[in-house]
């Protein structure tokens, strides 16, 4: 029986060797004629490219077999495969034995590099994860967006500046269960060409609160699913995508024990939120014209201070952020944005300082006068 060149063995790895690395190939065996039993699972990646990205696990002559180019592409499509098809063409009484044994073992590869890296999105991952193992009524369970981004592409925080969009959610809960407000960890300025956003690199988780009622009963295991649209930026494109994601969670009587593979995260990412600013410390922003300038009494001198606007076109976003810093204070001077139509009574956002401290601030604008601090929320 004459083997297509596409079934050499010499361009497949061993299951084992797709996640342990690569070693030589072996020297393809010469098969015995109508022994010859296949299973291929195909998918295509979510972004374009220039060649169709296709790829193909085989059950060949009692091995899973990889092509060899295309497993680190594997690793990220496999689990979201868009087809399905067994082709038999042994017809021994076992076939039956090595029919189910070759799915067993994709569907169990499909699930592990699901767990590892989530949901495919364009050039990149998305999980949706919970700090605790369980629900309990009238508890609030924190829920996790975490995305895993390649290296040059980014997202958007609730303000993304001058392009882009910030990712939305729509939930599929049961009754009972309530999704809160996004807290969003503070952003980045991603600077290109003549414009700034704002936004994400990397790895960032987006918490998400879900407040259970007091009168949730405990049941079944209940299904929390979200629909994500978002949109995946370089430096030189965008690209849409969208993801459908799930977790299934146990209803309890008790209180919640933390989830140990999740729980570190979620409180390093809560450490990364802009908390409120210090009570005594003293905010004003004056309108100047064609500026805003924000003055603050902090009680020590600060070397840096960045602002990121909570809502869109109030200030020119690439123009530069004049400090002008003293002993235990400071004026930092924000040029409007051209497309600032009517005039705003109040200035919202973070406020990062030295050291990459970030801080809410909600201050009235005024000609003149001084306001005390008056932190809020506006930027969960």
């Amino acid at each position: 029986m004459k083997i297509p060149a596409t079934h050499r063995l010499s361009n497949w790895l061993l299951l084992s060797e797709l996640i342990g690395g690569c070693r030589k190939p072996r020297k393809p065996s010469r098969p015995r004629k109508n022994r010859v039993f296949e299973f291929c699972l195909e998918g295509t990646r979510l972004q374009s490219r220039r060649k169709s990205s296709k790829i193909r696990l085989c059950w060949f002559r009692r091995s899973v077999l990889v092509r060899r180019c295309r497993r680190d592409h594997i690793r990220k499509t496999l689990r979201d495969a868009l087809c399905i098809e067994i082709k038999m063409r042994w017809h021994s009484p076992s076939s039956t034995f090595y029919g189910g044994l070759a799915c067993g073992a994709a569907l169990l590869l499909s699930a592990a590099s699901a767990q590892a890296e989530g949901t495919p999105i364009p050039h990149g991952t998305l999980e949706l994860i919970a700090r605790d193992e369980s629900i309990a009524a009238g508890h609030t369970l924190d829920l996790g967006l975490r995305f895993q981004l390649e290296k040059g592409w980014h997202i958007y925080w609730v303000n993304p500046g001058d392009s882009g969009e910030p990712p939305r959610v729509q939930w599929q809960l049961p009754a009972g269960l309530t999704a809160g407000a996004m807290e969003w960890p503070t952003p980045r300025r991603l600077e290109s060409a003549s414009i700034v956003d704002y936004g994400y690199e990397d790895t960032v988780l987006l918490i998400v609160p879900l407040h259970a009622a007091a009168s949730l009963a405990a049941l079944q295991p209940v299904r929390l699913g979200a629909q994500v649209r978002l949109l995946v930026c370089s430096h030189e494109m965008c690209i849409p995508g969208k993801a459908e994601l799930s977790l299934i969670l146990p209803i309890k009587s008790q209180a919640p024990a933390p989830d140990t593979l999740t729980a570190e995260l979620f409180a390093a990412t809560r450490k990364s939120l802009p908390r409120p600013a210090a009570g005594n410390w003293r905010f004003s922003v004056a309108d100047a014209n064609d500026s805003f300038v924000l003055t603050a009494e902090v009680g020590h001198q600060i070397t840096q201070a960045v602002f990121f606007p909570l809502a869109e076109s109030q200030i020119e976003n690439a123009a530069p952020q004049k400090l002008l810093a003293e002993k235990a204070d400071f004026r930092l001077t924000l040029r409007k944005s051209d497309r600032l139509l009517k005039p705003i009574k109040r200035l919202k956002g973070v406020l990062v300082l030295s050291g990459d401290q970030a801080f809410l601030i909600d201050v009235p604008i005024s000609k003149t006068g001084t306001a005390r601090n008056n932190s809020g929320d506006g930027a969960h």
